[in-house]
C-alpha cells in the first residue's frame, strides 16, 4: 500500500524577498497574477516579467473561457516558467496554462484528450485553503454547460509549491473565512476516505486541529487575531491539500459544485452549505466507523463530549459563516433534480470517495433539505 506522494517540492519562506532571491523570476518567466497582489508583493522587488492579470479576463473562478483567453494572451510572450501567484483561481488556470492544449482546454475538462504538460510551473497560493500547490486537480466551469468538472492528471502537478505567509497578510476577510472553511473540509473529507492512509490521516488530523483552534482563538479575541495566526492557516491548508491530494474530497465538494457553477458562491461558502448535512448523514448510516474517530480526534482538541461534537462544531463555525436555504443564492425548487442529476453524473471522480455510499434518493433530499431550510 502507498502510503503517500508529494509530488511538488515544497518551500516555504517568510517573505516575497526572500522568495524572489531563491527563484530569481525574470524576463523568461511568465507571472498570473492579479494587480491587487502585484501591487504590494512584486512590484517593490522590481521583479521584471512577463504578467497577465486575471482580472482582465473575467471576476470569479474559473472557466474554459477564462482559460482559453488566457492562453489566447500568454502565446505573445516567451517563457519557459508559470508562476502563478494567487489562491485557487489562479493556481488551477495555471495548472491547465502549462498543458498542451491546441484546441482549447475544454478537450481536456472533458477527458477528451490526454494531458500532457509543457511548461515548469511554481505555485505560490495567496489564500489558505484550496491546498491546490500540491494536488493534481484543476476545477474550471465549462460555460456551456454551467457544470464545474475536475480535470485530474498527474500533468498537473506544479513542479515547486511555495508558501509565503507574507502573501497572506492583504488576504481580506470573508476570503480568509471561505478559504480555510475550504481546507477544513479537504481536511475531513480526506480524514474519512475509503482512500485515507496513516500518512495522510496525519496531515488530515493536524489540519484540523491547526485550523479549529485557530478558529476557536478568533472566537475568543476577534477576527482580527488570526493575523497572528496566518503561517499556521498556511500551513494547515498545505497539509489538507497533502491529506486530500492523496486520499481525496467526496460528496461535499460534488453537491457543492452545483450552486458554485449556477450561482457563483465562493467555493469555500458553496461547500460550507452542505457540510453539516453531509457529517449528519454520514453518521446516521454508519455511526460506529471512522466518523466517530473523526468526532474523538475533534472532541480531544477542545476536551469536548464526542456524542456532541457536531454540534458543538456547527456553534463554533456559525461564529464565522451561516448557512443559508439555496433559494437565496437563485436555486429554483425545479433544479432540485437538476442537481441532483448533474452531481450523480459528473462528480463520481469525488462521490467515490465517500465515508458510505450515498443513493440518489439520499443527495436528492439533501439539495431539497437546503433548498428550504437554513
Amino acid at each position: 500500500m502507498q502510503l503517500l506522494r508529494v509530488v511538488p517540492s515544497v518551500y516555504y519562506f517568510d517573505t516575497m524577498k526572500q522568495f524572489q532571491e531563491e527563484f530569481q523570476i525574470g524576463p523568461e518567466d511568465l507571472v498570473v497574477t492579479n494587480r491587487y497582489l502585484y501591487e504590494p508583493l512584486l512590484k517593490p522587488l522590481d521583479v521584471q516579467a512577463n504578467y497577465i492579470f486575471q482580472e482582465a479576463f473575467g471576476d470569479g473562478e474559473p472557466s474554459d473561457e477564462m482559460i482559453d483567453h488566457i492562453k489566447k494572451a500568454a502565446s505573445d510572450c516567451h517563457y519557459d516558467r508559470i508562476f502563478a501567484l494567487g489562491g485557487g483561481t489562479i493556481l488551477d488556470i495555471c495548472k491547465v496554462l502549462a498543458l498542451d492544449m491546441p484546441d482549447g482546454c475544454t478537450p481536456l475538462l472533458e477527458g477528451e484528450r490526454e494531458p500532457v504538460k509543457k511548461k515548469h510551473l511554481i505555485a505560490v497560493p495567496t489564500t489558505c485553503g484550496t491546498g491546490s500547490e500540491v494536488t493534481n486537480v484543476a476545477i474550471a466551469e465549462i460555460k456551456s454547460r454551467h457544470t464545474k468538472k475536475g480535470l485530474a492528471s498527474d500533468a498537473c502537478y506544479a513542479d515547486c509549491a511555495v508558501l509565503v505567509p507574507e502573501a497572506l497578510e492583504g488576504l481580506p476577510y470573508q476570503v480568509f473565512l471561505t478559504s480555510s472553511i475550504d481546507a477544513l473540509i479537504h481536511a475531513v473529507e480526506s480524514f474519512l476516505s475509503p482512500k485515507a492512509t496513516p500518512a495522510t490521516e496525519m496531515f488530515s488530523r493536524k489540519a484540523i486541529e491547526m485550523i479549529l483552534t485557530g478558529y476557536h482563538h478568533m472566537a475568543e479575541h476577534g477576527k482580527d487575531a488570526r493575523r497572528k495566526e496566518l503561517n499556521k492557516f498556511m500551513l494547515a491548508s498545505n497539509y489538507a491539500g497533502i491529506a486530500f491530494g492523496n486520499a481525496g474530497c467526496a460528496a461535499v465538494h460534488a453537491l457543492s459544485y452545483s450552486i458554485g457553477g449556477a450561482f457563483h458562491v465562493p467555493h469555500g461558502e458553496a461547500n460550507y452549505q452542505f457540510f453539516m448535512d453531509v457529517m449528519q448523514l454520514y453518521e446516521t448510516k454508519r455511526p460506529e466507523g471512522r466518523i466517530q474517530n473523526l468526532k474523538q480526534t475533534i472532541a480531544d482538541i477542545f476536551g469536548w463530549d464526542r456524542d456532541s461534537v457536531f454540534l458543538r462544531l456547527r456553534e463554533l463555525l456559525s461564529n464565522f459563516m451561516e448557512t443559508r436555504p439555496l433559494k437565496d443564492y437563485g436555486m429554483v425548487h425545479s433544479q432540485i433534480e437538476e442537481f441532483t442529476r448533474s452531481t450523480v453524473e459528473n462528480q463520481q471522480r469525488l462521490l467515490q470517495n465517500n465515508y458510505v455510499e450515498l443513493t440518489k434518493e439520499e443527495i436528492r433530499e439533501i439539495f431539497k433539505r437546503r433548498y428550504e431550510s437554513q
